[in-house]
C-alpha cells in the first residue's frame, strides 16, 4: 500500500511539473484555509527588529500559487523577457523560476492574468505569505528548527554568485502543498516597507540559511531586478491597501553660515560616531566610511555605514548632524531591509537641495551593487527626502560610491564609485548633465580605487586614487573628455593602503587641496597650479598631545607634533563661510585655509 501512495505522489508531482512547463493560463493554485498564527518573532536580535512585535493576525481564506511563477509562465504575459534566460548563469529552463522581475512587473504580471481570467490576482501580503509558508508550524522554519541541508542552494555569503537550478517543485511541498517557500528565489510581496521599499520574503540561493525563515523580512526597490528575486501569486477578492507617506516637518534649529575670521584656525578634534542611545536605531561595532556636506541651516549633515561585517547584510546607514559645535546621536539614515548599503555620498545643489548617493547590494557583500540616488528639496539636515530610486539599476561591480561628488562649470555632476571590489580596480566616473535626472557611466576607468577628483580650470578632469601606482607613487589620472578617456602619470605622493581613502577637492578660495597619508600621518597639501606644483604640505595636527579614538580600521592613536592619524577613511566639505570639515572613520576635523598657509 504504501508503494501505491509514494507511486501516486510521484506521478502528481511529474504532472505538475508537466503543467508547469507547457502552461500559459492560471498556474496550479492550493487552497489555504482560513486561520490565525502569531506572526514576527518575539525579541530578535538587534538586525532582525523589523521581524519584532510577535503577534496574532486572523486571515480569511485564500489560493496561493503551489511555486513560484516560471519562465514559462511569464513569458506568456512577456515574451520579451526571454532575454534573461541564463542571465549571469542562471534560470534557462521553462519550469525554473522567472528571475530579473521588478515588482512593478509583478504586478502588472498579475493585472494581465486577471483580465485574462476574470479572476482576482495579486502578490501575496507578508501576512498571507508567513501564514502560508508556516502552514500551521511555529519553529524557524517550517521544516522544524533547521532547513534540511539536501536543499540547500550554495546557502552562504558569495561575492561570486555560484550558478544552481532554479527548477521550481524541486523538493517536497510544505504541508499545504506548497513548493519552494523557503529559497530558490526571494518572492515579492505587496506590502510597502518604510513607505518606499517593497516587502519580499523567503530568501534565496546564494544567502545564508538565516535568511531563509519564516519570518525573516527582507526588502528591494519596487524597480529592482537581480537572480534572486523572483515572486509567486495569490487569488483573492480582498484587495490590501497601502498605507500613505506620512507629512514630516522640520525639527531642526534654523541658522545660517556667518563669516570665517582671516586668523589661522585649527579646531579640537571632535568625534561623529556616537552611539543612538536608544534601542530602535540599530549600531553595529564597524562604522566606516564617511560622507559629508553643509546645509542652508548652518548644519553640516554626516553619513557612514554601521555594520558587523563589511559584507554583511546587516549594514545600515546611520546619520549624524553637527549643529552649535556638536554632533546628534547617531539615527538611521537609509536601510533596505537585507541589503549591503556599501558606499555613500552627499551632495549640496547650488539651489540649497540635498543629493543624497547610495550603493546597494542585491544580497550581502559589496560587489553586485546597484547605483541608488534620493533628493531633500528643503535644503535642512532634517526632513522627509524623495524614495530612493536607482540611477543605475544593474547590480554591478562598477556601482561602490565614492564620497565627494563634484559640480563642474557647465553644471556637469560627477560621482566617482570604485570600478570594483580589489584593491587594483580602479574607480569609475558617473555622469549626469541634467541636475541628477539621468546618469551615464562615463566608461573610463581612473587608476586607483576610492579616487578623489576635481575640475582643473581648463575644464579637465584630474584624479588621485589608492592602489595602481605608477614608478613608487600615487596615480594621478587626467581627462579632456568628460571621463571618457584617462591618461596617467605619477604624482610626487606616496601611495595609500588599506585602510586609507583621500580627499582631493577644490576649495572656495581657489587652491586644490588634497589630503592624504605618508609616514607620519594625516596631511593637507595645497595647488595653486592646477595641480602642478604643490608647495604647501603640511601634518594635520595643531601640535597638541591627544590621545584620540579613530573608530573603525584606525583605532587609537596619538596626535602630537609629529604626528597624525595614522589612517581612516577621508570624506570632506567646506561650508559657506569657508570652514573646511574634514571627516576620518571617526574624527571631525576643522580648519581653514589660513591655517593650512600659516608657516609653523
Amino acid at each position: 500500500m504504501h508503494s501505491v501512495f509514494a507511486t501516486f505522489a510521484i506521478m502528481k508531482h511529474l504532472a505538475l511539473l508537466l503543467f508547469l512547463t507547457s502552461c500559459t493560463q492560471v498556474p496550479p493554485m492550493v487552497d489555504i484555509p482560513a486561520g490565525s498564527f502569531v506572526m514576527g518573532t518575539q525579541n530578535p536580535p538587534m538586525e532582525d527588529m523589523d521581524e519584532a512585535p510577535a503577534r496574532e493576525v486572523e486571515l480569511p481564506s485564500f489560493r496561493m500559487s503551489a511555486t513560484e511563477i516560471t519562465n514559462a509562465q511569464f513569458e506568456a504575459f512577456d515574451p520579451s523577457h526571454k532575454r534573461f534566460r541564463g542571465f549571469k548563469g542562471f534560470s534557462k529552463e521553462d519550469d525554473e523560476s522567472v528571475i530579473m522581475v521588478s515588482w512593478e512587473e509583478a504586478d502588472a504580471y498579475c493585472k494581465w492574468l486577471s483580465a485574462r481570467t476574470g479572476r482576482h490576482f495579486r502578490l501575496p501580503t507578508e501576512a498571507e505569505w508567513e501564514y502560508a509558508c508556516r502552514a500551521g508550524t511555529t519553529t524557524a522554519y517550517n521544516t522544524g528548527d533547521t532547513f534540511p541541508q539536501e536543499q540547500w542552494k550554495v546557502q552562504e555569503n558569495t561575492r561570486d554568485k555560484v550558478p544552481v537550478s532554479l527548477r521550481v517543485a524541486q523538493f517536497p511541498p510544505n504541508a499545504w502543498g506548497l513548493y519552494g517557500m523557503h529559497g530558490n528565489v526571494e518572492e515579492w510581496c505587496f506590502d510597502e516597507l518604510d513607505w518606499q521599499y517593497r516587502a519580499v520574503r523567503g530568501g534565496s540561493h546564494n544567502t545564508p540559511v538565516r535568511y531563509l525563515r519564516s519570518a525573516n523580512r527582507s526588502g528591494s526597490i519596487p524597480q529592482d531586478r537581480s537572480v534572486l528575486l523572483g515572486f509567486r501569486i495569490v487569488e483573492s477578492d480582498l484587495q490590501p491597501k497601502e498605507d500613505p507617506w506620512p507629512m514630516f516637518s522640520y525639527d531642526g534649529a534654523k541658522g545660517e553660515w556667518g563669516s570665517m575670521p582671516d586668523a589661522p584656525f585649527f579646531g579640537e578634534p571632535l568625534p561623529y560616531v556616537k552611539e543612538p542611545g536608544v534601542p530602535w536605531v540599530p549600531f553595529y561595532a564597524h562604522n566606516h566610511q564617511p560622507a559629508v556636506t553643509w546645509t542652508l541651516g548652518g548644519e553640516l549633515l554626516a553619513v557612514w555605514f554601521s555594520t558587523d561585517a563589511e559584507a554583511g547584510r546587516e549594514m545600515v546607514v546611520l546619520y549624524s548632524v553637527f549643529k552649535d559645535g556638536d554632533w546628534t546621536p547617531a539615527r538611521l539614515f537609509c536601510k533596505v531591509p537585507d541589503r549591503n548599503m556599501t558606499g555613500s555620498a552627499l551632495l549640496t545643489m547650488p539651489d540649497g537641495s540635498l543629493l543624497h548617493f547610495q550603493g546597494v547590494g542585491d544580497a550581502g557583500e559589496w560587489k553586485d551593487l546597484a547605483l541608488a540616488m534620493r533628493r531633500r528639496r528643503t535644503g535642512r539636515a532634517y526632513g522627509p527626502w524623495d524614495n530612493l530610486t536607482y540611477i543605475e539599476p544593474g547590480h554591478d561591480v562598477r556601482h561602490q560610491v565614492v564620497a565627494g561628488p563634484v559640480i563642474g562649470h557647465d553644471g556637469t555632476i560627477y560621482l566617482c564609485c570604485d570600478a570594483g571590489p580589489g584593491g587594483e580596480d580602479g574607480t569609475s566616473l558617473h555622469v549626469s548633465k541634467d541636475g541628477g535626472l539621468t546618469w551615464t557611466d562615463s566608461g573610463g576607468t581612473i587608476a586607483g580605487i576610492h579616487a578623489g577628483l576635481v575640475e582643473l580650470a581648463d575644464g579637465r578632469l584630474m584624479a588621485l586614487g589608492r592602489g595602481n601606482s605608477i614608478d613608487g607613487y600615487m596615480p594621478c589620472s587626467i581627462s579632456g573628455d568628460g571621463g571618457y578617456t584617462w591618461e596617467y602619470k605619477a604624482s610626487e605622493f606616496p601611495p595609500i593602503g588599506s585602510g586609507q581613502r583621500l580627499v582631493l577637492k577644490r576649495l572656495r578660495e581657489g587652491p586644490i587641496m588634497l589630503c592624504s597619508f605618508a609616514e607620519s600621518g594625516l596631511f593637507v597639501a595645497l595647488s595653486y597650479d592646477e595641480g602642478e606644483t604643490w608647495p604647501v604640505k603640511k601634518l594635520l595636527t595643531d601640535g597638541k598631545t591627544r590621545t584620540l579614538d579613530g573608530g573603525a580600521w584606525t583605532g587609537t592613536f596619538t596626535l602630537d607634533a609629529t604626528h597624525a592619524e595614522p589612517k581612516g577613511y577621508l570624506a570632506c566639505t567646506q561650508s559657506p563661510d569657508g570652514m573646511i570639515h574634514l571627516l576620518s572613520s571617526r574624527v571631525h576635523y576643522r580648519f581653514n585655509l589660513a591655517w593650512v598657509e600659516e608657516k609653523l
